[in-house]
């Protein structure tokens, strides 16, 4: 049995997670035996649900990496499909593990930012999209003028961010925006 990987990508606010869950929930009403994780840096809504900003929800385990994302899984005696929220915060072994889940059969969903708020690839995800069987890039509406979005705008005390900032900093609509290409806005000098 071959398997698959999907990846979900987009900006802040697209619909990645609602998406994920989505998906999901589908294949375990066909019986498919199913472990959900997320990255542990994600406690916006909850330590272990992946939580969309719709509300909606699915129980997920907390991981910090890619090994100990392995290790949980191999304890299992058999798993159908794997999913994976917030891909973009994993170190890049999640690459070599997403790929060798679907080498053994496993349907593997990838759900993550595919830019970080600069702009720029986000983590491994630019490598997963390449390696994925299915991309669904979404976009978002942008929040200062209502056109399609595909970026991420950081919103630092109403400050445009810089450049050189920290990548990972976790937040939702206190932190972030979705914006089209024009209304994003960056420092770099």
């Amino acid at each position: 049995m071959s398997g698959t990987i999907e990846v979900i990508c987009g900006p802040m606010f697209a619909g990645k997670s609602e998406e994920l869950i989505r998906r999901i929930k589908r294949l375990l009403i066909a019986k498919k035996t199913a472990l959900i994780f997320k990255h542990a840096l994600d406690t916006r809504y909850d330590d272990k649900k992946i939580v969309a900003h719709s509300g909606a929800s699915l129980d997920a385990i907390p991981v910090k990496d890619s090994k100990e994302l392995l290790e949980i899984l191999r304890r299992k005696d058999h798993v159908d499909v794997v999913g994976i929220d917030e891909a973009n915060f994993f170190d890049d072994g999640i690459i070599r593990v997403v790929d060798d889940l679907a080498k053994e059969g496993r349907h593997v969903f990838v759900a993550g930012l595919d830019k970080d708020f600069r702009g720029e690839p986000f983590g491994p995800m630019a490598t997963l999209l390449a390696k994925a069987d299915y991309v669904s890039k979404l976009d978002a509406i942008c929040m200062r003028c209502g056109s399609l979005a595909t970026m991420t705008q950081r919103i630092v005390n109403d400050k445009i961010p810089h450049y050189n900032d920290p990548v990972k900093v976790v937040g939702a609509s206190e932190k972030y925006e979705a914006r089209c290409r024009k209304c994003h806005r960056i420092m770099k000098d």
